[in-house]
């Protein structure tokens, strides 16, 4: 799975001089189009397709499709953003700059939910391929070596890895590709629905729509990363292309789940063929695997394996280090601990506490399934994407008083406002065990808040993964 989170800096420091430079302005849309889709990584819709075929009973593109079209109103909320701050841009970002400092506090608070269990996410996927292809070993013998390597790679040196999104973006299409094809040629053959077009992986009389929405609360676990798209919005051979690059990132990702979610279903109409013997182990984990030795045996399970393996361990340097270096600039700026979270081993130069607290994290994955973290993560995404709607509304309709017109009163109001609608829908249909989950989380961030601010009776300071870390002068990325 390709890197979820972003680890691209808005100015760069000059080592030794603490002086910054700005980031050189060589991105063109479709540059920036395909490191959005690299975030993405669009191999993840064979890893929950298990759990999604069994939690909507088995029309997984009608999922995904409701999950676009929220993404959709989301997409255009960050594309207004994005122009008017055009800068390193986040939900934490707006709601700052549109509502108020301390709701940006609990946003990013929330939202750090998704940089803490990212790197899990990576490790227990990783595990469940290694699974498939050695039966025989402890899953937790596969998730202690990855953890410790992509812990000891980061804790010597913090390197992003947005670089080679590209070159994983193009090796996972070209096997999904492969994969498109022999499904054509089985359903030709008489397997699955025996045809190509038919409506079943979308309608059919078992659809309940409560389950999809249910289903679509999982599948937006997929999109969570094309709001990367804004991190590189100085880096853009013009600011106007990145609006529409967030769009054709949400439009072709989202395509490209529906499109390949819909062969798997007609092939596969039901999930339980993913569950050999009912061991539930098997959609609660990536069902990458299995899907690929089905549809081309053992050849495909390889090609198909290699793919997102080569996208997964990639996504989990990023993100270990996207966290790592979130709390960096949080000890920094004592939002935690300074003498913890801030400091940095001058041997390697990087947050050593922070980055084997991740790796601690990761080590969870030796009990925990897809299934258990896929919830948690989208509880803190559906946050920072209801409040870019609100800071739409905010900035604009409010604060610039942009509400007068027909124009902007669709603009501004009714397009956010949609779009908020949409995405508590998503928020509200997550499992109780997320909510549950989820609101403990933004109550100690809350509980946290109120000592930062004293009562609220001062500024609460930022803590942005992509500002400049206050104090350090060394280049940390």
């Amino acid at each position: 799975m390709a890197s979820k989170k972003r680890d691209v800096m808005p100015e760069s420091f000059v080592p030794g001089s603490g002086s910054r430079v700005a980031l050189k302005r060589n991105l063109g849309m479709w540059a920036i189009v395909a490191l959005g889709l690299g975030y993405m990584t669009p191999t993840v819709v064979f890893d929950t397709f298990g759990m999604v075929a069994e939690t909507t009973n088995n029309v997984v593109p009608l999922a995904y499709l409701v999950a676009l079209i929220v993404m959709i109103f989301t997409a255009i909320s960050y594309g207004k953003m994005s122009a008017e701050f055009p800068s390193a841009g986040s939900a934490y970002t707006y709601a700052k700059n549109s509502i108020h400092p301390n709701v940006g506090f609990m946003v990013g608070w929330t939202s750090m939910l998704d940089y803490m269990l990212l790197p899990l996410v990576n490790i227990i996927i990783v595990r469940s391929y290694m699974e498939s292809f050695f039966p025989d070993i402890d899953g937790a013998v596969w998730v202690i070596l990855f953890t410790v390597l992509a812990t000891g790679i980061i804790y010597v040196t913090m390197r992003g890895t947005s670089n080679v999104n590209t070159i994983l973006l193009m090796i996972a299409i070209a096997a999904m590709l492969a994969f498109v094809v022999m499904v054509i040629v089985q359903l030709l053959g008489g397997a699955g629905e025996g045809t190509l077009i038919t409506p079943t992986p979308f309608v059919h009389e078992g659809v309940d729509f409560s389950l999809v929405l249910l289903g679509a609360t999982i599948v937006c676990f997929s999109f969570i990363g094309f709001d990367a798209v804004t991190m590189y919005v100085e880096e853009a051979r013009t600011p106007k292309v990145v609006p529409r690059a967030i769009m054709l990132t949400v439009l072709i990702g989202g395509g490209i789940f529906i499109v390949t979610a819909y062969f798997t279903q007609a092939l596969f109409p039901d999930w339980n063929v993913f569950a050999p013997g009912g061991d539930r182990q098997y959609v609660d984990d990536s069902t990458l695997p299995i899907i690929g030795e089905l549809v081309g045996g053992q050849t495909m399970k390889i090609i198909l394996t290699a793919a997102g393996f080569a996208a997964t361990i990639a996504s989990l340097l990023a993100s270990q280090a996207s966290v790592a270096r979130m709390l960096l600039v949080m000890g920094r700026n004592n939002v935690l601990p300074n003498k913890l979270f801030g400091y940095v081993n001058p041997k390697t130069q990087t947050p050593t506490f922070n980055v084997i607290l991740a790796g601690v994290v990761c080590l969870t994955g030796v009990v925990l399934t897809l299934a258990d973290i896929v919830h948690f993560i989208n509880f803190g995404a559906l946050i920072a994407f209801s409040f870019v709607n609100i800071s739409v509304f905010a900035w604009f309709a409010i604060r610039q008083g942009r509400r007068k017109t027909g124009s902007d009163i669709f603009k501004f109001v009714i397009l956010p406002l949609v779009g908020l609608a949409m995405t508590i829908i998503l928020w509200v249909n997550l499992s109780p065990e997320a909510l549950t989950g989820g609101l403990i989380w933004a109550g100690v961030g809350l509980v946290w808040l109120i000592i930062l601010t004293r009562g609220f009776r001062k500024q609460v300071a930022g803590f942005d993964e992509a500002q400049p870390v206050t104090g350090f002068n060394k280049v940390v990325k």
